[in-house]
């Protein structure tokens, strides 16, 4: 990546059903960058939607990302469970390679009542099966778990980093709102961006602020982390503040935005960065 990117969870909200056509039309109208397709119910798109897609993002100079399915837990307690969530960001992988994406990104795990060590351990085995799989096939698409929003949920800073660290076809997708969320209000201030960019750069490398993968949304949350997405104006998520930390790191890559109405706050973070 060159820049840094700015481009909406799935389709615009205003293009309705009108389909992938004119949802890129509607992008490039805005100045938006691309998109993230949104697999979450399950890695399916029909051959001529992916004809279609590949052309278009091509032609437009669009850039793709993929979010793999809700229904993925490196650690349930079914083995076979396990065995399909593993299927399932394979299956992220290589659609997002066919068509072109820049990285995947995936809700990695439930801790499920066990201790976070132990959770990291069963999904380190899955990520090393994950990994090989795909070096024998030739995709070296990044693949990368997500901070998550909850504290039930597998994912936060510091475990996604320590994966990252561990395969070198993984790295983070941070979440912002989700840690804002599942840390009840923290990681909110610009010094506490700055050292979220600090952490990444340091432990990982510099590639990984160079080749970077976030979402930004605006959230509402309790004492249970995450409730439910927001505008930014209607949430207190300090976007200012965190764009501005993008900016002093000199951060590159996609920034993935999950507001109800995605298009409108793309456009808001877009502006407001290139203003900085």
């Amino acid at each position: 990546m060159d820049s840094l990117k700015f481009v909406t969870a799935g389709q615009p909200i205003c293009n309705g059903s009108a389909g992938y056509d004119k949802a890129f039309d509607i992008l490039q109208n805005l100045n938006l960058d691309g998109m993230e397709l949104e697999f979450v119910h399950g890695v399916r798109m029909s051959p001529a939607n992916r004809e279609l897609v590949k052309k278009i993002s091509k032609e437009k100079n669009m850039v793709l990302t993929a979010h793999g399915p809700y229904y993925i837990n490196l650690n349930s307690k079914e083995d076979d469970k396990i065995a399909a969530s593993i299927t399932r960001v394979l299956d992220t992988a290589r659609m997002g390679k066919e068509l072109g994406a820049y990285s995947v990104t995936y809700h990695a795990a439930f801790y499920m009542g066990m201790k976070p060590e132990d959770v990291y351990k069963k999904v380190e085995k899955s990520m090393e099966e994950i990994c090989k799989t795909l070096d024998e096939e030739g995709n070296d698409i990044w693949v990368r778990p997500e901070t998550t929003g909850k504290a039930t949920q597998w994912g936060d800073l510091e475990e996604i980093v320590k994966l990252s660290k561990d395969f070198k076809q993984v790295l983070p997708c941070v979440d912002f709102s989700h840690l804002h969320a599942r840390t009840n209000g923290l990681y909110n201030t610009y010094d506490e961006f700055c050292k979220i960019f600090e952490t990444i750069g340091n432990e990982i490398g510099a590639y990984a602020l160079e080749n970077f993968h976030a979402h930004i949304a605006g959230i509402e949350y309790g004492p249970k982390g995450e409730k439910k997405h927001l505008m930014l104006k209607e949430s207190d998520m300090n976007y200012t503040d965190l764009l501005k930390a993008f900016k002093k790191f000199g951060v590159k890559g996609v920034v993935v935005c999950e507001s109800p109405i995605m298009e409108q706050d793309a456009v808001l973070l877009k502006d407001y960065y290139l203003s900085l």
